[in-house]
């Protein structure tokens, strides 16, 4: 069958080149290039379950060259930098990377390395609340966990926290409940969406 699998495939909107090829092989193995993806595939694999394993990889694998472009084209390091600037005593920090691995949370810091990683959805958000979760997680350096001191320390650095939480907590709710939302609200959401700037 010559045109068993598509040419190209969609992706959040990002046309992607497809090449399959079957091969004698256990595993689907993908690698995905500027704006094509080549495939391998097991010679007895159904079509059809196929196509569902190429889109979660081609989804997978986007997501993570969209990490990759977030973190060439955003200086993270140079942000938390500036940020921990206004700590009375600035935390030290080795790195600052972009991730789509974090899917429960918008940021974490590490003692024991000395880094933070970042949700890379907030590369889209508006800066005012990437400042706000780096600088909660750079007030983990001096307080690891989420008490009072922690809470005070973070307010006295960063006055709008309070405003990005309410931000961070509205889109995590909107995420959420997105598929559960009549589809009128869902289309007037995405149309609001569509008219701004």
């Amino acid at each position: 069958m010559p045109n068993e699998f598509p040419n190209t495939i969609t992706i959040d909107g990002v046309e992607i080149h497809l090449r399959v090829e079957r091969k004698a092989v256990k595993n689907v193995n993908a690698r995905m290039g500027e704006g094509s993806m080549q495939v391998s595939i097991p010679q007895r694999l159904e079509r059809v379950e196929a196509m569902r394993i190429i889109d979660e990889l081609a989804r997978r694998l986007l997501r993570r060259q969209r990490a990759r472009q977030i973190n060439r084209e955003v200086d993270a390091a140079a942000l938390a930098r500036r940020v921990a600037l206004r700590f009375p005593k600035p935390p030290e920090v080795q790195s600052v990377e972009f991730t789509t691995i974090t899917s429960s949370c918008w940021g974490s810091y590490s003692s024991r390395t000395r880094s933070i990683r970042l949700s890379a959805a907030l590369r889209h958000m508006p800066p005012w609340v990437l400042e706000a979760v780096v600088a909660h997680e750079l007030a983990h350096a001096i307080h690891p966990n989420h008490s009072p001191a922690f809470w005070a320390l973070l307010r006295s650095v960063y006055p709008d926290t309070d405003r990005a939480r309410a931000f961070l907590e509205g889109v995590t709710w909107l995420a959420r409940s997105w598929d559960d939302l009549p589809a009128v609200e869902r289309s007037q959401l995405a149309a609001d969406r569509e008219e701004q700037p």
